[in-house]
């Protein structure tokens, strides 16, 4: 496994649309191997491969657990397949570094995907998770979240927001 590195906004890489996957082999299995400890070393919620600078439909997702521990979910040529209710909620990019917005999502999803053997499976996430899989989504179209924000938020407002959200829960993280 090896760190890569994040690809910031105006990249031309982070504007293009990602390939399907239609090999699953030792070159995926590495980009995803890559990517987990990409992710894992930024501290975010999320990347997806575009951010690394491969145009491949691959994305992961630390989906929170109740008991503290967060579950690694890898989505190899994932697709929104159901999408309901709505959430408006603070969201960053480990793309846009210290840039944070609010965004509308749905509050669940469910996803087709495969799985890094080319197995499908369908998969939901709520809340955050749904964010997440939106979020990590978009990028494999091209899309950052700032160009869906409905307000980018200011420095005060951003640590506002972080102290009403830590003094509730969990401190956030980029997706």
């Amino acid at each position: 496994m090896a760190l890569r590195n994040i690809l910031k906004e105006g990249e031309s890489t982070l504007k293009k649309r990602s390939r399907p996957v239609a090999d699953f082999n030792e070159r995926l299995w590495e980009l995803l191997d890559d990517m987990a400890e990409t992710l894992y070393e930024a501290d975010g919620l999320g990347l997806a491969a575009p951010q690394v600078g491969v145009l491949r439909r691959v994305v992961l997702v630390l989906q929170p657990g109740a008991d503290g521990e967060d579950t690694l979910i890898e989505l190899v040529n994932p697709e929104i397949v159901e999408a309901s209710g709505e959430q408006d909620g603070i969201e960053g990019c480990l793309s846009v570094p210290g840039v944070w917005g609010l965004v509308r999502r749905p509050m669940r999803v469910k996803l087709r995907a495969q799985d890094r053997h080319g197995k499908h499976f369908e998969i939901e996430g709520e809340g955050i998770t749904a964010r997440a899989f939106c979020h990590e989504l978009a990028h494999l179209e091209g899309q950052l979240f700032t160009e869906v924000a409905h307000k980018i938020l200011s420095e005060d407002e951003i640590e506002e927001l972080m102290q009403e959200r830590n003094e509730g829960a969990g401190e956030e993280k980029p997706e």
